[in-house]
């Protein structure tokens, strides 16, 4: 099941992510892969220890916390840090299944990762491409869905 879940990030705060995501240090995104997955995953990605990534997750998981449709669908009893990750031309996440439980290294914990969620941090008129594919059963699904700030 798809769930679009706007207004996650207000204005000014999507404005301060995407400034702090403009000088963060990108690295190789297979570092967080599984093995099936870094077959076809070509992207970059923050290291989830980079001061960049804390700072950022924090803002996100806390929007997120604040966010009652968000909270309703998932009823999550924890949330694993978000993972930062942006395409260049060429790169793509080929066709994979999220792993299910996630080793966290900044804290030595495990999580289970039931769901997965993709926050749109770029209006999609500002790019080419990027849609997130969702399959399941009866079909696929292109998902490109506008920055989720609400209306200041």
């Amino acid at each position: 099941m798809l769930l679009h879940v706007p207004g996650v990030l207000s204005a000014e705060s999507l404005v301060r992510v995407r400034e702090r995501l403009d000088d963060a240090p990108w690295a190789d995104g297979r570092a967080t892969a599984g093995h099936q997955s870094s077959q076809v995953k070509r992207n970059e990605q923050l290291p989830e220890d980079c001061a960049a990534a804390r700072e950022l997750g924090d803002v996100v998981l806390e929007a997120l916390r604040r966010n009652a449709l968000f909270f309703a669908a998932a009823l999550p009893r924890r949330i694993y840090p978000p993972l930062f990750n942006r395409y260049r031309g060429g790169m793509d996440f080929g066709s994979h299944v999220d792993n299910a439980i996630r080793f966290h290294p900044p804290s030595g914990e495990r999580f289970r990762t039931d769901l997965s969620a993709t926050l749109f941090l770029v209006p999609p008129e500002d790019y080419d491409g990027g849609e997130l594919g969702a399959a399941d059963t009866y079909r696929a699904q292109p998902v490109k869905l506008p920055a989720w700030a609400t209306v200041p």
